[in-house]
């Protein structure tokens, strides 16, 4: 990270942090990825330095961070770890978007405060089989009926990350009475809840992102917590930008693998390591050019939205951010590896893990299609709204 980005002294109190735990989140990374398990070691040090606690804001016990300082954080830890950054980033995001919409009534926001102080990780649980991205407007089949005895949850869930350590899940299901969708806070312990361990995929193997099975859950009538009245992905949502954050994160660590071979590798053939190559520094220098283009447009939307001067004039820039950012950062990891050549698909080399995870940034929200469309739909109703104004002069 550049000190360029890093504007206070907080910031840099919080990468310190970060840094102090830094090396045995490191060493874990590789087994987390072939075993295909939670990164479990990194959780616990990030609760031990109040990680989800982070975007909590200040009048509720929290750190407060703003949405640039927790794409500052996230990015830095998935320079360590992906798995872990994706995982906890998703808690960041949902505790940082609840409390700053003040999405639910204040009485429970004073009381979910306290679960976060005491480490409780919580995450959307949204996706469906059937319905894909839930930003594609798909009703999900997941159901909630009222009863005497509260709601009465059933479905099932799919990409629901983190779930061995999630605390609590806010699982969105089809109000078939109110013709409309609700999301429910539902504790780990409640009945009939239970984790399908199912998560077999070759990227962000670690973020164990089973299935969430409901089988008549019941739910008491004040954790219906939120009734939307825009659908997913319709509201601007700074706090998501803890997705493209993690991609960045990979990027900058296979720009330092790649870097530390360049300058250390050299073969009988040449008389100096590899970085004294033309061919090497022209991917090098290209690689270092990416990572401004990509950190100066993250994190110049990131502080437009924290303030609040320039946040209401934002539209489409969250997902040019995240499509600008993943897209960068597959290209730097490629650009990487050709640097390192055969050696970077050994199992043994991290950049075939980087390889491996960094594509799977195209699968988070916003997909690609979507926010070019938005993009060219948006200029066009620009065009038309200038014309008509000129006409009416």
């Amino acid at each position: 990270m550049k000190n360029l980005f890093i504007k206070t002294e907080r910031q840099q109190f919080l990468l310190e942090q970060l840094a102090a735990i830094a090396e045995p989140i490191k060493a874990e990374a590789a087994e987390v990825d072939e075993q295909a398990r939670f990164p479990f070691e990194a959780h616990r040090l990030l609760l031990q330095i109040g990680y989800p606690q982070f975007t909590l804001p200040k009048e509720y016990g929290g750190e407060g961070l703003s949405v640039y300082e927790m794409v500052l954080v996230q990015e830095t830890l998935a320079s360590y770890d992906e798995n872990a950054s994706l995982s906890l980033g998703w808690t960041l995001g949902v505790v940082g978007e609840i409390y700053e919409q003040k999405l639910w009534a204040e009485e429970l926001l004073t009381a979910f405060a306290q679960e976060i102080k005491k480490g409780a990780i919580i995450n959307r649980a949204v996706s469906e089989a059937a319905t894909g991205s839930p930003t594609r407007g798909g009703r999900p089949g997941t159901n909630a009926v009222s009863t005497k005895a509260g709601w009465l949850l059933n479905g099932r869930k799919i990409f629901t990350t983190a779930s061995p350590v999630l605390d609590y899940f806010l699982t969105s299901a089809w109000i078939e009475e109110q013709q409309q969708i609700g999301f429910f806070l539902i504790h780990k312990d409640a009945q009939g809840l239970s984790i399908e361990e199912n998560w077999e995929m070759s990227a962000m193997r670690g973020t164990s992102s089973h299935d969430l099975v409901l089988q008549d859950v019941v739910v008491a009538k004040e954790f219906l917590v939120e009734l939307p009245n825009h659908p997913s992905g319709g509201k601007i949502n700074g706090w998501l930008l803890h997705i493209p954050a993690t991609y960045l994160g990979i990027a900058q660590a296979a720009r330092d693998y790649a870097l530390h071979f360049a300058n250390h590798y050299q073969p009988n053939s040449l008389n100096a390591p590899i970085g004294t190559l033309p061919n090497v520094q022209q991917l090098l220098g290209d690689i270092e050019l990416k990572l401004d283009q990509a950190r100066f447009v993250l994190y110049g939307v990131a502080e437009a939205y924290d303030d609040p001067a320039r946040r209401d004039k934002l539209t489409n820039e969250m997902a040019v951010a995240k499509h600008t950012v993943t897209n960068i950062a597959i290209d730097i990891v490629d650009k990487a590896m050709r640097v390192v050549g055969a050696k970077s698909l050994q199992l043994a080399n991290p950049l075939q893990r980087y390889y491996r995870n960094v594509r799977a940034g195209l699968h988070n929200p916003p997909m690609d299609d979507m926010t070019i469309i938005k993009l060219a739909t948006s200029a066009l109703e620009q065009q038309k709204l200038k014309y008509a104004e000129s006409k009416g002069k």
